[in-house]
């Protein structure tokens, strides 16, 4: 107990003796810490949160964001439900996946339109596999089972006719992970998200067999609409904390805005890309800026359509009646357009 009073007399009298904080750096310090893990950091299709981050939008709305990696989404729902994080930025299907497991979690703001993905073949197998319809007997590599990229992968296949049990469906991760698994052998297709796509392709170790960037191209190969990369969260923590959730979506509303007004080149400056890696990131993001939404609301009929697909995969998605009004919520995202203005043109 002696040892315990010596050692607060100690930090008492440091206190005293500590310089008075300038405002700047009283301002950092009192910024409210917020962490969120994003299943996979450098995907573009998560490309908001970065940008938010590198020019200082989270900042500027008093907050200290801790961006964490994860590849798979499937792996970051549980750090979610565990406290790892304050929330997810992956796909707005987890929020179906969770609620089937009596989970209440919601979308806060959407980013993009439509699932940003692209289905490669290894180049060795480009003769042969030539659409979805010959993926019988072969390995597709998707980010985890149960993740958005499987859910994908079995309605490209379902709509060709093919039954789950006509292709083995592998967990590869995403990123360099999914690079080195088609270039081993290991998987044959696969699904992956820029830029590594476009990297994949350009060094001719893979071909582009569907594309899912634009809203266009993922209802022409899926036949619908599919509202893909969202910023989720537990519903609890949105309404304990509606200040800090407010906040985090008016500085991302204007991410989305910057990517809107801005040329692909840039948006790459804005991360300080350079080089190679600055003029891959810049062809991907010409090809593929469609997906983003410039309001980052979620529309109307979207839950509804990734249901549809979701419940192919999931049986519990499939047999409960899932209440999909409180899977989402636009009321942040509103009030972030309506505080920021209208969009100025390009």
């Amino acid at each position: 107990m002696n040892l315990l009073r010596c050692w607060l007399c100690v930090l008492l009298g440091c206190a005293w003796l500590a310089p008075a904080l300038t405002p700047a750096v009283a301002a950092e310090r009192s910024a409210e810490r917020v962490a969120l893990i994003v299943a996979g950091l450098d995907k573009q299709i998560y490309l908001p949160v970065r940008l938010a981050a590198h020019l200082g939008y989270f900042r500027e709305q008093g907050l200290e964001v801790d961006l964490l990696t994860e590849p798979s989404g499937a792996n970051a729902e549980d750090v979610l439900l565990v406290g790892g994080a304050q929330g997810v930025v992956g796909a707005y299907h987890h929020t179906l996946d969770l609620q089937s497991r009596g989970k209440a979690v919601q979308s806060v703001i959407l980013f993009t339109l439509s699932p940003g993905e692209v289905e490669l073949v290894a180049t060795r197998h480009a003769g042969v596999i030539n659409s979805p319809a010959d993926w019988k007997g072969r390995r597709l590599g998707v980010t985890g089972l149960s993740s958005a990229t499987h859910v994908l992968t079995h309605a490209l296949a379902q709509r060709h006719g093919l039954k789950p049990q006509d292709y083995t469906v592998l967990p590869v991760g995403s990123g360099t992970a999914f690079a080195a698994a088609l270039r081993q052998g290991r998987i044959d297709a696969g699904m992956s998200t820029e830029p590594v796509a476009s990297s994949l392709i350009q060094s001719g170790e893979a071909r582009l067999l569907v594309d899912l960037r634009s809203p266009e191209a993922a209802q022409k190969a899926l036949g619908q609409s599919y509202p893909f990369a969202s910023l989720y969260m537990q519903t609890a923590w949105v309404s304990s904390h509606p200040g800090e959730v407010q906040r985090l979506v008016t500085a991302l509303v204007r991410a989305l805005r910057f990517i809107q007004q801005r040329s692909p080149a840039e948006v790459a400056a804005a991360l300080g890309l350079a080089g190679d890696d600055a003029a891959t990131y810049t062809k991907a993001l010409s090809e593929s800026r469609a997906m983003f939404s410039a309001d980052g609301l979620m529309p109307e009929g979207g839950p509804q359509q990734v249901l549809r697909l979701a419940a192919q995969v999931n049986r519990a998605q499939r047999e409960r009646r899932l209440d999909l009004g409180r899977t989402f919520t636009n009321t942040f995202v509103q009030q972030a357009n309506i505080s920021l203005g209208p969009l100025a043109a390009p």
